[in-house]
């Protein structure tokens, strides 16, 4: 490899840094104005070259400083250098050529035009360097301008296509405001129109009503006097048929009095259920059985204690469906206790006869149940529910004695009815046990 030849100072010429100012800034630009027409340039180059001139060398000359330390690059852009004719009487293109070509004798050109520039040269050298920065910096001012004013069309162009746009939307907006208005116009006219049919309207309706008011107060009016003298009429009704009643009345009691007496009767004891009764009171294999809980029901408390304070009244109670419902939240046991300890303030008031009917179909035993005065119990046999036992009890009376049936289930009631008996929800009962 052939050797570099060397400054005094010992750079060398195949770098540019070692070239004298002005003959290196005219090297770069020699290099940048012909960067398009040099093919092969690396791609760092190739970007400056798509540059404008003036500014190829300013802002890519680390670039193509860069390149042309390679000799093909370097030859390929003096190719293209050497067939731009060149200045006249100037040193400096003259070395900045030969350094691109490398000719023959470039080394002493050069040298000559570093010794011939010296230091007064380089001082003078400067003036253009720094007119050609101010050129550059004119030309950069130009072009940020035109792209300003580029810009600015643009955004003159934007803003007339957008008052266009306001423009037709302002037309349209003002369009729709007159049918809006002219709709509201003749909505006002409608609701007037309305208004004025709805005033008529309510006044022929006020007419009416004052017309059905007066109709109204006239039937009350007339209603009132008919309710006066019905009762007027059934009350000397209901008089004349209490007189005949309570002669009947004496009339038999007399009579019955002196049947009695007549044929030295005494007072019955016993009733006719007490067989059927004792039957189920047998024990079984004296064993206990469980209590249990009942389902409330409406009825008229009232009516129920009525007919029990009837002469030799029969009271049958269906135990645990009154229980159940009553005291759900006891055990069964005690529910049963509680039933049968309430019912006995109401026996001993009332003195009606009266049995408590607890269901052991399904159990083979019975438990022990202290009975209060007045008040039998019986648990059904097995197989058997206590609503059978209830319906042979009430086809036991005769026919005529007032029977009551406590209970919520139909078909005991229906049964009930249909032997002659008198039923009462277990509701009404619970009740009634508790005002006792």
């Amino acid at each position: 490899m052939a050797t570099q030849p060397v400054r005094p100072n010992g750079g060398a010429y195949d770098d540019l840094s070692p070239l004298p100012d002005p003959v290196r800034s005219r090297v770069l630009s020699l290099a940048a104005d012909v960067l398009p027409q040099v093919a092969g340039l690396p791609p760092a180059v190739r970007r400056v070259a798509d540059f404008a001139p003036n500014r190829r060398a300013r802002l890519g000359g680390a670039a193509i400083t860069g390149a042309l330390q390679d000799d093909e690059v370097r030859d390929r852009v003096a190719v293209q250098v050497a067939a731009r004719p060149a200045r006249d009487d100037d040193r400096v293109d003259a070395a900045a050529r030969a350094w691109l070509t490398r000719g023959e004798g470039w080394i002493e050109l050069v040298e000559q035009v570093e010794a011939a520039l010296g230091s007064g040269a380089r001082a003078a050298e400067r003036e253009p360097t720094e007119l050609a920065r101010l050129r550059e910096r004119l030309e950069a001012a130009d072009q940020s301008l035109r792209e300003a004013r580029a810009k600015a069309r643009a955004q003159v162009e934007e803003y007339k296509t957008e008052n266009a746009t306001l423009r037709r939307k302002l037309g349209e907006s003002r369009s729709s405001e007159r049918q809006a208005r002219e709709t509201a116009e003749e909505a006002l006219q409608l609701a007037q129109e309305a208004r004025a049919r709805a005033a008529t309207l309510e006044s022929a309706q006020d007419k009416e009503v004052r017309q059905l008011r007066a109709r109204v107060e006239q039937l009350e009016a007339e209603q009132a006097a008919q309710r006066r003298e019905d009762r007027r009429t059934s009350r000397a009704d209901r008089d004349e048929a209490t007189i005949r009643s309570r002669l009947l009345l004496d009339a038999v009691i007399e009579a019955a009095s002196g049947l009695r007496r007549e044929l030295g009767l005494s007072p019955v004891a016993g009733a006719p259920a007490d067989r059927l009764e004792a039957e189920l009171s047998e024990p079984v294999d004296d064993a206990r059985t469980p209590g249990a809980s009942g389902v409330l029901g409406p009825g008229s408390v009232s009516i129920l204690e009525q007919l029990l304070t009837m002469p030799r009244a029969r009271l049958l109670v269906d135990g645990y469906n009154v229980s159940k419902g009553a005291w759900e939240g006891s055990s069964l046991e005690a529910q049963r206790q509680r039933l049968l300890k309430t019912l006995a303030p109401l026996v001993a008031r009332t003195g009606a006869e009266t049995t408590v009917v607890f269901d052991a179909a399904n159990l083979t035993n019975r438990p022990v149940v202290a009975a209060p005065r007045g008040v039998k119990v019986l648990f059904s046999p097995p197989g058997v529910i206590a609503d059978d036992v209830i319906r042979d009890l009430v086809a036991a009376e005769p026919p005529g004695r007032t029977v009551v049936v406590v209970s919520d289930d139909q078909e005991v009631r229906r049964d009930a009815r249909a032997g002659g008996a008198r039923v009462a929800s277990a509701s009404a009962l619970v009740e009634l046990l508790g005002r006792g």
